[in-house]
């Protein structure tokens, strides 16, 4: 099941709770079978390996790069992988209020993608060790520590969203470059017909492409007008035009500065020497 990772933030946001028990299970250990969740629910962290557990009959793979949330009492089911040696660990938490059964994210079952993050194992792993200490202090650092750990965890939800969003961006407007390049185009027009500002999607680029997108229309116009030269006897100016470009003088400039050499001397020294 997936869920609005800003509504779940709200929600934790304003919902007191506290830690109940964390408890670290692995395959060389086993894991006590049982028919249903805990009378509490948990966040289940994955460290290594994979395996499957269905909570209501939703299957979950418990693996690296993701976090699985169960609710209290769900029926529980265990498929085990072959040949798979898996680790996680189990953090249960108890709402500290009347909230009604049923009722938030804390009686529901579902996966966060977070993605391998070196950060949020590394607290994990502390959140563990700080609980299996003694006294007040530890108790204190615990608390903290797990909310430390739930922020980590949303942070790289929010990272993961955000960059294959921009990802997709990307790919659109760059198809777009691509099948639209002998037109005029400017980059306030693709912002605006792409609903984005134009700092995004010089981000965007830099990101995915390593440049801005003025830059990449730029030199995918030049690509092509590279290719004009192979293939036709077109005047320079003529392609210049073909590409996008009115002014031959600046194309030859921009040519010369991506291939060393004009247009005109390109396409002798390609006729000349054709291998």
């Amino acid at each position: 099941m997936n869920i609005d990772v800003n509504q779940l933030a709200e929600y934790l946001a304003h919902i007191p709770f506290q830690v109940e028990g964390i408890y670290r299970y692995a395959s060389n250990s086993g894991v006590p079978y049982a028919d249903y969740t805990d009378a509490f629910p948990g966040f289940i962290f994955p460290l290594n390996g994979k395996i499957q557990f269905h909570f209501n009959g939703t299957p979950y793979i418990f693996s690296p790069g993701k976090i699985v949330h169960g609710g209290a009492k769900m029926k529980l089911d265990q498929k085990n992988f072959d040949n798979t040696n898996w680790e996680y660990i189990l953090v249960l938490y108890r709402i500290c209020n009347s909230e009604p059964q049923e009722a938030g994210f804390s009686h529901q079952h579902f996966e966060l993608s977070t993605g391998q993050s070196p950060r949020l194992i590394e607290l994990v792993m502390r959140l563990w060790h700080v609980y299996n200490q003694r006294g007040g202090i530890s108790r204190f650092q615990t608390e903290m520590l797990f909310r430390d750990v739930l922020n980590e965890a949303l942070l790289c939800v929010v990272n993961r969203q955000n960059s294959c969003q921009s990802h997709i961006l990307f790919e659109q407007v760059s198809s777009y470059i691509h099948e639209h390049y002998y037109q005029s185009l400017t980059i306030p027009l693709l912002a605006e017909q792409y609903n984005v500002n134009r700092n995004r999607l010089s981000y965007v680029f830099r990101k995915h492409a390593g440049m801005g997108p003025a830059e990449y229309l730029l030199k995918y116009r030049i690509n092509m007008a590279q290719e004009m030269l192979f293939k036709s006897d077109a005047p320079v100016q003529q392609i210049a035009q073909a590409v996008g470009m009115d002014d031959p003088f600046y194309f030859s400039r921009v040519f010369k500065k991506q291939f060393g050499i004009p247009p005109k001397e390109f396409r002798e020294k390609f006729i000349n020497n054709p291998c």
